[in-house]
């Protein structure tokens, strides 16, 4: 039986060994590849604090070659995609603003993205304010779209689908978070359904007899009540001497409605004519409520005006800091103002 060429042995054996040495190489190639993989997904990201943006449209590529433009990572796409499919995130990420976490990994970024956890940004409306406050503040907040910039009062409540004709008191005092592209009427809507829910719940469980005849007075006079007093242990004995004087039949006498009724012919001081002068505000002059709330009174208040103190105060007044002092009688209540509002003993 004949043999093959030794010549034929040796380039067999030669080949036999370049495609060992090739697949040694590939299988080294293939194991760095996966180690640099694995450290890669649970490295941490650069730049912590930065946002950025996977807008509508855009590819995990143009998100790779964004990221690698402002230092945040490195990373070739091959790894961030590798990454996305084994996670099964590729069609899941959603459009917004993402924050890079302090100590967040590119795993835990594509998680964010893909569950939507966008950046929020945040507006105050502030308890006691009012509703043209309201206005100038959402117009300073950035990134809130600005919508109702030329619009009245009137075409706003329209915008966010509101059934009553004035705007005050209609806006819950709380902070409110939003993402980019929401406005300024997206937020005046989540603030107006929000004021209209608490109102209603504590409506529904008001206390019995009191002289309000709907959740409407119910939040006119909460919005008093949140004007004279910032002290939330007074709120509940505030309202129980505005209900009682409604019960009686008196005016309620209360400075702030004079004072939202003379708008903006009021120069911070408060006058005897000013108190005399009539309006539909003046509760020196006319009986009952106002017309309106006079301000965006806040939970405690609307707690307060369906809930008030059993109390037989028919009068109170400031004692100068920040607190009042609660009297039966008019005799009881002019000594109180004979010493705290004249400095007299």
């Amino acid at each position: 039986m004949s043999r093959p060429p030794s010549g034929a042995i040796a380039g067999r054996v030669r080949w036999l060994l370049l495609l060992a040495c090739v697949a040694l190489a590939l299988s080294l190639t293939a194991w760095i590849g996966w180690r640099e993989f694995h450290r890669f997904e649970s490295a941490e990201l650069s730049q912590a604090g930065q946002v950025v943006e996977f807008k509508r449209g855009m590819r995990l590529r143009d998100l790779v070659d964004e990221l690698q433009a402002r230092s945040i990572s490195p990373a070739p796409y091959w790894q961030w995609r590798l990454l996305a499919e084994r996670l099964g995130l590729s069609s899941r990420l959603q459009a917004g603003e993402f924050r890079v976490d302090p100590g967040m990994s590119p795993r835990a970024l594509l998680q964010a993205i893909a569950d939507g956890r966008v950046v929020q940004y945040r507006v105050t409306i502030l308890e006691g304010s009012r509703f043209r406050d309201l206005r100038i503040a959402l117009a300073g907040v950035q990134p809130l779209a600005q919508t109702i910039g030329g619009l009245d009062d009137a075409a706003v409540l329209e915008r966010i689908g509101a059934s009553e004709v004035h705007p005050e008191g209609l806006f819950l005092p709380d902070t409110y978070f939003f993402p980019r592209g929401f406005s300024d009427v997206d937020v005046l809507k989540r603030a107006y359904w929000a004021q209209k829910t608490l109102l209603e719940k504590h409506w529904a469980s008001r206390a019995p007899e009191l002289p309000l005849s709907d959740p409407y007075q119910a939040l006119i006079l909460a919005s008093i009540i949140e004007k004279e007093t910032g002290r939330a242990g007074e709120r509940p004995e505030i309202a129980g001497v505005f209900v009682n004087r409604l019960r009686q039949g008196w005016r309620l006498q209360t400075d702030p409605t004079v004072i939202y009724g003379l708008g903006d012919a009021f120069d911070g001081n408060l006058r005897r004519v000013d108190l005399e002068t009539d309006t539909p505000y003046n509760t020196y002059t006319r009986f009952g409520l106002p017309p309106t709330p006079i301000a965006l009174p806040g939970p405690a208040a609307i707690a307060a005006a369906l809930q008030p103190a059993k109390t037989e105060a028919m009068f109170f007044v400031a004692r100068g800091d920040g607190s009042h002092v609660f009297s039966r009688t008019l005799e009881e209540h002019n000594r109180a103002v004979r010493r705290f509002q004249l400095g007299l003993q």
